[in-house]
C-alpha cells in the first residue's frame, strides 16, 4: 500500500513540473547600453549580462487520476439500496385437476438375437497301422425340454501280426422330454465289433497261421420315467426303467437280456421309505450251453437325512430262479457323515448281492473267447468299504476308499488246452477275498490346465485256484489336459498295470471243470506295461478344428492277455467340422 502511495505522488510531483515547463515560453534579450556613456573596463563584464522574460500562456491546473480519490475505507453510512422494476405479463388459464391414475402401456422389446448353437460335430482322420476314424454327434433342437439326437463312431487299425486287425461301429439314437410331472427318456444303441484271432506264441511261430475271425453284434434299447423332484416334505418320487438287448456273435453263440427296474420312496419329514425292486430275465444259447440266469431282486429301505448325516439301512433279498434256483438275504447299509461341508466327508457301505454272468459283460473285458462257455453267476456275499471325500477348494476334489469283498464262482480266464489262442471261462470255487484301495484325484488349476488320476490297488486270494488269473494287483490312469491358448490344446494319458498270472494246460483239463489239478497246469508271467499317449488339437476357426493323437508312444510290445500283443507306436490325425 504504501509502494502505490509513493508511485502516485511522483507521478503527481512528475506531471505538475511537465505542465509548468509547457506553459513557459523562455526569450533571451540583450541589455542596451549608451554608446556615448564611457565604461571601465571592469564593466564590460555586466554589459553582456542576458536577462530573462517569462510569458503567461495558460494558467497551472492540476488533475488527480481517479485512483487517488478513493478513500481508505467504505462509508459504512452509505445504506442506500437499488430496487429493481420488474414487469409482469399475467395469462388467464384453467386449472385443470386430474387425479386419476394414467393407463400404462407395455412397450415392445427389440427381439434379442438367439446365440448361434454349435453343438453338433463330425470328425475325419487317418493314421499309421492303417488307421481309419470318423466320428459324428447331432443334436436335433435346443428346446432344453426335448432333446433328440444321434451319435456314431468307426474306428479300425491293423498291426505288423498275421491277423491282427481291428474294426469297431457305434450308433445311438437319444430322446429326452422335460414334462410338468415327469421326465422321459429313451434310446436304442447297435454296437459291432470285428477282429481276428490273432494270438501269436513266439515259442511256437507255426501254430496260428490262419487266424479266424470273430464279430459281435449288439442291439440294446432302453427307456426311462421319472417323476420331477419337488420340496414337498410328504411328496411320493418313483421311477421305472426297462432295458432290453440282443447280443450274438459270428459263430453260434447268442444271448437275450431283458431287465426291469422301478422304486417307490415316501418321504416324511427327515426320513425315507422306499422299496426297490428289478427283475433281470437273460438266457444264454450256443452249440452245447442253453442257460437261463434270472432274478429278482427286493431292497425295503430306511433312510435318514438330517444334519450331514444319511443313513440308508435295509435289506437286499436276491430270488434267482431258472436253471439255477435259490434264495439270498444280504444287508444293505450306507452311512455318510459330513464333517466339514464340501471339504469332508466320512462313507461306508455294508452289502451283499447276486452278480449276473452275461457274455456281453465277458466279451467286453475279453473279446477273445472260446465258444460254449459256461455261465454261472457269482455271488457277493459280503462286502465292505470305507473311506473319505471331499474338496480341497475351487478345483481340488478327492476320493479314496479302502474295501474288501468275499466273492463266490469269481469268473476267471484261462487258455484253451486245444487252442491257446482262445479262452474258455472258470470259477474259482469257493470265498475268494480281495482287499482292495481306490483314490481319485482331481486338479484344475484353471481353466488352461487340468489333471486327473486314479489308482487301483488289490490283494487276491483265491479260493481254490493258485492264483487269480489275469488279475492285476495295481493299476494307474492319468490324464492331463492343458489349453496353451483359446486356439492350442493339449492332451496326454498314461496307463500303467503291473504284471499278473496265467494258466496253461499240459494236458486237457476234466469237462465240465471241477476243480483245478495242479499236475496238468503250469503258470506262466504276463509283464506288466506302461502305455503313454498324447494328443494336440487346433482350432482354426469357429467351424474348423484340426487334431492329432499318438498311442503307445513307448512303443511297448505287452500283452493285455496272454498272446495277444497290442499293435505298437501309432499316430493318427484329421478334421473336426462344428455346425
Amino acid at each position: 500500500m504504501k509502494l502505490s502511495k509513493l508511485v502516485y505522488i511522483s507521478f503527481l510531483f512528475l506531471t505538475a513540473g511537465t505542465l509548468t515547463v509547457n506553459a513557459q515560453d523562455k526569450k533571451t534579450t540583450e541589455k542596451k547600453t549608451d554608446k556615448k556613456t564611457e565604461q571601465k573596463p571592469e564593466e564590460k563584464k555586466d554589459d553582456k549580462a542576458v536577462t530573462e522574460e517569462i510569458e503567461v500562456v495558460r494558467p497551472y491546473k492540476p488533475i488527480l487520476a481517479e485512483a487517488v480519490k478513493l478513500r481508505r475505507s467504505p462509508d459504512l453510512n452509505d445504506v442506500k439500496s437499488y430496487k429493481a422494476r420488474f414487469n409482469y405479463a399475467l395469462t388467464d388459464r384453467k386449472l385443470m385437476l386430474n387425479s386419476d391414475i394414467d393407463k400404462l402401456y407395455a412397450q415392445d422389446v427389440a427381439a434379442e438375437k438367439q446365440a448361434e448353437l454349435i453343438n453338433n460335430y463330425v470328425k475325419g482322420g487317418l493314421g499309421s497301422a492303417n488307421t481309419i476314424f470318423g466320428e459324428a454327434y447331432i443334436n436335433m433342437d435346443r428346446d432344453e425340454a426335448l432333446q433328440v439326437g444321434g451319435f456314431f463312431r468307426h474306428f479300425s487299425q491293423s498291426g505288423k501280426l498275421e491277423g491282427q486287425k481291428l474294426s469297431q461301429q457305434q450308433a445311438s439314437v437319444f430322446g429326452r422330454s422335460i414334462g410338468d410331472q415327469a421326465v422321459l427318456s429313451g434310446r436304442i444303441n447297435y454296437e459291432r465289433k470285428g477282429f481276428n484271432f490273432y494270438g501269436f506264441d513266439e515259442n511256437n511261430p507255426l501254430r496260428n497261421l490262419d487266424p479266424a475271425k470273430q464279430a459281435f453284434n449288439f442291439i440294446e434299447a432302453e427307456g426311462e420315467v421319472v417323476n420331477k423332484y419337488t420340496e414337498d416334505p410328504d411328496a411320493l418320487s418313483y421311477a421305472a426303467k426297462i432295458n432290453g438287448y440282443i447280443w450274438g456273435d459270428q459263430l453260434s453263440a447268442k444271448e437275450n437280456s431283458v431287465v426291469i427296474n422301478g422304486y417307490l420312496n415316501k418321504r416324511i419329514s427327515s426320513f425315507n421309505l422306499g422299496l426297490a425292486a428289478s427283475t433281470e430275465f437273460g438266457n444264454t444259447k450256443d452249440q452245447l450251453t442253453n442257460v437261463k440266469n434270472n432274478l429278482l431282486r427286493l431292497n425295503p429301505y430306511i433312510r435318514l437325512e438330517a444334519n450331514g448325516i444319511k443313513i440308508n439301512a435295509g435289506i437286499n433279498y436276491v430270488q434267482e430262479f431258472g436253471t439255477v434256483s435259490a434264495g439270498h438275504i444280504f444287508p444293505a447299509v450306507t452311512a455318510d457323515f459330513t464333517l466339514i461341508p464340501d471339504y469332508l466327508q466320512i462313507f461306508g457301505e455294508l452289502k451283499g448281492d447276486v452278480n449276473r454272468t452275461s457274455m456281453k459283460e465277458l466279451t467286453d473285458e475279453n473279446p477273445f473267447l472260446n465258444s460254449n462257455i459256461a455261465i454261472r453267476n457269482s455271488i457277493e456275499k459280503l462286502s465292505f468299504s470305507a473311506g473319505i471325500k471331499g474338496t480341497g477348494g475351487p478345483g481340488f476334489g478327492y476320493k479314496v476308499r479302502v474295501y474288501r469283498k468275499e466273492i463266490t464262482d469269481m469268473p476267471l480266464f484261462v487258455n484253451n488246452f486245444n487252442d491257446p489262442t482262445r479262452f474258455d471261462v472258470i470259477y474259482d470255487f469257493g470265498n475268494a477275498k480281495v482287499l482292495g484301495l481306490e483314490g481319485e484325484l482331481s486338479v484344475q488349476v484353471s481353466d488352461q490346465l487340468k489333471w486327473t488320476g486314479k489308482l487301483n490297488l488289490e490283494d487276491y486270494k483265491p479260493a481254490s485256484e493258485t492264483y487269480s488269473w489275469f488279475k492285476p494287483q495295481l493299476r494307474i490312469n492319468s490324464n492331463l489336459l492343458y489349453s496353451v491358448t483359446d486356439k492350442i490344446g493339449f492332451n496326454a494319458a498314461v496307463s500303467i498295470q503291473d504284471a499278473s498270472n496265467a494258466k496253461l494246460y499240459t494236458s486237457a483239463p476234466a469237462s465240465p471243470y471241477v476243480i483245478p489239478n495242479s499236475a496238468i497246469e503250469t503258470t506262466t508271467n504276463v509283464k506288466g506295461y506302461v502305455d503313454l499317449g498324447i494328443g494336440a488339437t487346433y482350432k482354426i476357426n469357429n467351424r474348423f478344428s484340426a487334431f492329432a493323437k499318438a498311442n503307445n508312444l513307448l512303443n511297448t510290445k505287452y500283452s493285455r492277455y496272454l498272446y495277444y500283443e497290442v499293435i505298437g507306436v501309432n499316430v493318427f490325425g484329421g478334421i473336426s467340422y462344428s455346425f
